[in-house]
């Protein structure tokens, strides 16, 4: 491949993809130059396949051919939009009608009314999109999108990520070919370094000093690592990212081949990732055929290719050692550092490591320059930020925000606030590793340095919303179940230190919890914290220790009250009926399972308490709120 011929493959299909960026009068002016008259791209991301996005494609290939509109209407099966609690979702180009919650049956009038006719179908319309007057709204004008700055999620739900000219117009490889002809390794580095990107898989380690050591130490053979084994509960940015733009993590990772002096990467994912897998395979075959990956690149001399590694899904791969043995065939086990994997690495080599978000910033740092990147986000924190925003949040799915954007503006504006009128309690993030942010610093700036100051930290990005009905003990002993599930065993202080935590707040929930447990955690976890072999172990007790710091009245209601004032713990709710607002309907002692509710009809009911199972099928079958918990 030269650079003659990647620049006339972006000049034949840039117009195709830039209607998708540019709507209305801009959309339609370049939809004159392309053979389709209007393309329609179905979100086919991991959210929206397992909403039934597969049928709605289905659908719509077979109403177009039956419509004769096959030549007409271009189809593109691309990745996650974002919004991932509107799928299955549908966007209609050049007019960007963004159709929403999409079914098969919508299909077949989508496809007569407006790709037919030209008439929008406003009933199945994202209702955001619709101005009162009617007309449709940018995406980039709702609430959702508007401030948000997308550099790792660019391409997703932009480009066809199986289709690799759809990346080349959108400048794909222009950064690989800018590195190879007019940069040295060293000019790579410190373009890296001074853009202020941080590692985005949790530790946010400066990358430019990572790649810097690696390519001093001295060695014939060097590697250049992906780890894209996203573990953590409720995250899924690197999926996303691989789903709808693996080109990209390509593209990168022979960038970093080349800083570093190595010839061969690997890319760690997850087999439960079947999409990503998928579309990864395709995009590693394209880039060879392309001549961007294997010999001679752009005719510089540079050699470099990539292999795929499954994992079986251990959270403790993402611990960088543990990642390298299980690639080497070994068990995923982390191993002391020093030496660091830049000294001693994969198979003992020099290696580079990054998880596919950071990846996923490189190419756009090498084309745009560094002056570009580090101009945006914090002092501390250049860049932006990609979460998968979760919980208790009305719009669920992938953000990219620039560093420093306030937790407020994440969840009242971006996330659309709190669903059932129901109160902000607090924000996880870290995952597993992470704490807990209460309503009181709703205002903090989302940045490395600030989240660390309040006892929480970045992580990859999961973010969890919580409401008022969430106990945080209860979310406590959820993170450190998954710990305990998740530890090696490898070290001590983490296979105990995880099972004995777990055993104090199973003990707490239960309604035998003693004071003098709140001091042997904290204890306990400052030994976990120094002691512990790797990540995992010395971040397990952070959950705990989160929230018995900004939630210690919920821990003391658990212990001395023997209550649970949210209502979650089962052990410590009791189920009541108030006798004025129960209308004897018998609906619940219908419905008890364990026969623990009896009375007349149109009496008032009792529940017995040394029969009842909490289960809560009563208080959910009662349409008058009679049934109450204490």
């Amino acid at each position: 491949m030269t650079i003659e011929e990647l620049n006339q493959i972006k000049k034949e299909n840039e117009d195709l993809v830039m209607v998708r960026k540019l709507v209305k009068e801009k959309g339609e002016e370049l939809a004159k130059h392309t053979q389709y008259r209007k393309q329609v791209l179905v979100c086919g991301g991991t959210g929206c396949t397992s909403s039934g996005s597969k049928k709605v494609l289905e659908a719509l290939e077979k109403s177009l051919k039956e419509n004769g509109l096959e030549d007409e209407i271009l189809v593109v099966r691309t990745g996650c939009f974002g919004l991932c609690s509107l799928g299955p979702i549908m966007i209609v180009y050049p007019e960007g009608a963004f159709y929403a919650q999409a079914t098969p049956e919508h299909v077949e009038r989508i496809v007569k009314e407006h790709l037919k006719e030209g008439n929008v179908v406003k009933e199945f319309l994202y209702q955001e999109t619709v101005h009162t007057d009617g007309s449709i709204i940018s995406l980039s004008e709702t609430n959702f999108y508007k401030k948000q700055m997308r550099i790792a999620l660019r391409n997703c739900g932009v480009i066809d990520p199986e289709n690799i000219k759809e990346y080349i117009a959108v400048d794909g490889y222009q950064a690989l070919y800018k590195a190879l002809t007019s940069m040295s390794p060293d000019d790579v580095i410190n373009e890296v370094l001074n853009s202020g990107l941080r590692g985005r898989g949790g530790g946010g380690f400066p990358t430019g000093k990572k790649w810097m050591f690696a390519k001093a130490s001295q060695g014939d053979i060097k590697y250049v690592c992906c780890n894209a084994d996203e573990g953590d509960p409720g995250a899924f940015m690197d999926r996303s990212i691989l789903e709808g733009d693996p080109q990209c993590v390509i593209e990168a990772m022979t960038i970093a081949g080349y800083a570093i002096g190595a010839h061969h990467g690997f890319v760690y994912v997850r087999a439960e990732y079947p999409i990503a897998v998928q579309r990864l395979s395709i995009a590693i075959q394209q880039a060879r055929e392309y001549g961007f990956l294997g010999k001679d690149i752009f005719g510089t001399g540079f050699d470099f290719d990539i292999e795929i590694r499954l994992g079986a899904g251990a959270f403790v791969c993402g611990e960088e050692t543990a990642l390298m043995t299980s690639i080497e065939g070994n068990r995923g086990e982390p191993h002391p550092r020093p030496p660091f994997p830049a000294v001693k690495g994969l198979f003992e080599k020099p290696t580079v490591l990054n998880n596919v978000e950071t990846y996923a910033n490189i190419a756009q740092i090498i084309y745009k320059g560094s002056d570009w990147y580090s101009s945006i986000g914090t002092e501390t924190s250049r860049g932006t930020k990609v979460f998968a925003l979760g919980g208790k949040i009305t719009n669920v799915g992938l953000v990219e925000i620039p560093m420093g954007t306030t937790l407020r503006e994440i969840i009242e504006e971006i996330g659309g606030g709190i669903p059932n009128g129901k109160k902000f309690k607090a924000a996880q993030t870290g995952g597993p590793s992470g704490g807990c942010i209460p309503a009181e610093h709703i205002d903090t700036p989302i940045d490395y340095d600030s989240l660390l100051a309040i006892g929480s930290m970045m992580g990859s990005g999961g973010m969890i919303i919580l409401d008022e009905d969430t106990c945080m003990v209860d979310i406590a002993k959820f993170y450190l179940e998954f710990t305990v599930d998740e530890s090696c065993g490898k070290c001590t202080p983490c296979r105990v230190g995880t099972r004995k935590l777990l055993q104090y707040l199973d003990k707490i929930t239960q309604g035998n919890g003693e004071m003098e447990d709140i001091d042997r955690i904290e204890e306990l976890a400052t030994h976990m914290q120094k002691s512990s072999l790797c990540a995992l172990g010395q971040t397990a007790p952070n959950p705990i220790l989160s929230t018995m710091h900004f939630f210690k009245d919920e821990y003391i209601a658990h212990i001395k009250d023997k209550t649970c004032p949210a209502g979650v713990c089962k052990s410590l709710i009791k189920y009541e009926i108030v006798p004025d607002k129960c209308k004897g309907c018998t609906l619940c002692a219908r419905n008890c399972p364990v026969k623990a509710i009896s009375g007349t009809v149109k009496q008032p009911h009792v529940i017995d308490s040394t029969k009842c199972i909490k289960c809560g099928v009563c208080m959910s079958n009662c349409k008058f709120g009679a049934i109450v918990t204490r």
